[in-house]
């Protein structure tokens, strides 16, 4: 029996619909920004495996630091005991992000870092004796497949099956020059009952790789702060180097309160959650009242053989080749999004840093279920190369270490369609 079809008769995948997918391709090792499955085909992860993978797969540097860890500790308990790695982490990683961000709480995944942050600023209110519960956040937003996450999230055909179980959100439009001052009066008008504003920073991911300026963002969080409003600042897609700085608050001047992490963390190798805040949100859980302890623990936090794997990430993300790298990949993208913005089946070309999306013409607004997607994914698969459409909106993410060669061929395929589909 192949692995395809073992795989078929126990596996229920994520986003699926199992009657109707096609059948999963066996991937059996991974190198660079290739993978190859158990025939020898190579597939180029133009998508960076679900947007995790920094650094290119099964890197030898990640791969030495995880086995060493393994030859020490394993895991232990996060609850009245630490170690190395998870301080290390904690103290390199608050070094470089804004400097009003002092604690580092760990957690298991994106979504779990934004269940974190959700229920630090709704306790945060209700031990300081003002309970706020009203959550800002953006129309088409995504932060996450758990509940709190979720209900953060737009509403779509993802949390149907569940909205009527989401608690209250107020929704709004993502800044621009034309609603900037009505969303700032819409704030002012609310912050007596907002507990916290939540975003996804300069680029909705899952929503269709939609992107907006940093400026009035920038704008809508000063006031904010001026209201006393939290801000939570989910960095899990665009953090580590996606938007072309390190982090995408590095494109504003107002720092949020809490940030989110996960996905590119670990460069891809294993699953890790962290969340980071403020002296004064921490300070407001100290106390000699145990009620006002965050209770919030995850059996993995803190795992010694993640936190290792993120530490050697992290060596990598900092060295100058990387940086280098995200540069290259940045100019390519414009020099290419700038070649194919006027074909007559493009409907906009975007781009923010290392993120390159175009979106087709077909007559339909974008929708993620929009038929064109299937024929792009077969399309581009049938070529070896790993492209998930959002619809009819493809993007371009790859591990930094993709080389040229393999960049073009993915521009040269994208051609290929333009003309053939």
């Amino acid at each position: 029996m192949t692995l395809q079809e073992r795989d078929l008769k126990v596996i229920w995948h994520p986003y699926t619909q199992m009657k109707t997918a096609a059948p999963p391709i066996p991937i059996v090792r991974g190198e660079g920004a290739l993978l190859f499955d158990e025939t020898g085909k190579q597939y180029i992860d133009a998508v960076s495996s679900w947007w995790v993978n920094i650094h290119g797969h099964a890197h030898p540097y990640i791969a030495k630091k995880v086995a060493e860890q393994l030859q020490k500790l394993e895991h232990v308990i996060f609850a009245g005991f630490t170690h190395e790695g998870a301080v290390e982490l904690a103290e390199r990683l608050l070094a470089i992000l804004p400097d009003n961000q002092q604690k580092a709480f760990y957690s298991d995944n994106g979504s779990t870092a934004i269940e974190v942050a959700i229920k630090m600023c709704l306790q945060y209110w209700l031990n300081k004796g003002d309970q706020r519960t009203k959550i800002l956040a953006f129309n088409n937003a995504y932060h996450g497949d758990t509940f709190g996450a979720m209900a953060v999230s737009g509403r779509s055909a993802f949390t149907k099956a569940f909205d009527s179980l989401l608690f209250e959100v107020e929704f709004i439009d993502t800044p621009n020059k034309e609603n900037i001052d009505d969303l700032k009066s819409h704030i002012s008008n609310l912050k007596s009952e907002l507990a916290c504003f939540i975003f996804e920073p300069l680029v909705q991911g899952s929503s269709g790789m939609l992107m907006y300026e940093a400026e009035y963002l920038d704008e809508l969080m000063a006031h904010c702060k001026q209201e006393g409003v939290l801000m939570i600042d989910d960095e899990v897609f665009t953090g580590f180097g996606r938007t072309g700085k390190a982090f995408a608050c590095n494109y504003l001047e107002t720092k949020p309160d809490i940030m989110c992490f996960s996905k590119g963390l670990t460069g891809g190798t294993m699953a890790l959650g962290l969340t980071t805040c403020t002296l004064q949100i921490y300070d407001a859980f100290l106390s000699d009242d145990r009620l006002k302890t965050l209770f919030h623990g995850h059996s993995f936090t803190a795992n010694p053989i993640a936190c290792a794997s993120a530490l050697a990430s992290l060596d990598l993300f900092q060295q100058p080749d990387t940086e280098a790298n995200i540069q290259r990949i940045v100019a390519a993208h414009a020099q290419f999004g700038n070649k194919i913005k006027h074909h007559p089946k493009i409907k906009t070309v975007r781009q923010t840093g290392s993120i390159l999306a175009m979106e087709w013409e077909t007559g339909d607004n974008t929708s993620y279920f929009n038929s064109l997607r299937d024929k792009l994914y077969h399309y581009f698969l049938a070529a070896g190369i790993i492209l998930r459409p959002l619809g009819n909106v493809i993007y371009i993410l790859p591990p930094y270490c993709i080389t040229d060669d393999e960049l073009q061929y993915v521009y040269n395929k994208i051609e290929q369609a333009l003309q053939e589909l």
